[in-house]
């Protein structure tokens, strides 16, 4: 989860940089996807995928 915590971080940043650049669609859109990591609608299946990687690189 401090993965998503920590993006959406960067999502912001990258939005008010955007908006300072006058691109204000493209950080409605980076605003939204920060919204959606902070609100749990996205799911972190990082170590999920790794996991079976590394069990299919052993086979």
């Amino acid at each position: 989860m401090d993965r998503l915590k920590r993006q959406a971080e960067r999502n912001r940043e990258a939005a008010k940089v955007l908006r300072s650049r006058g691109r204000d669609e493209a950080a409605a859109r980076v605003d939204a996807r920060a919204v959606d990591l902070e609100s749990g609608r996205v799911t972190d299946v990082t170590d999920t995928v790794i996991g079976l990687y590394r069990w299919a690189q052993g086979r």
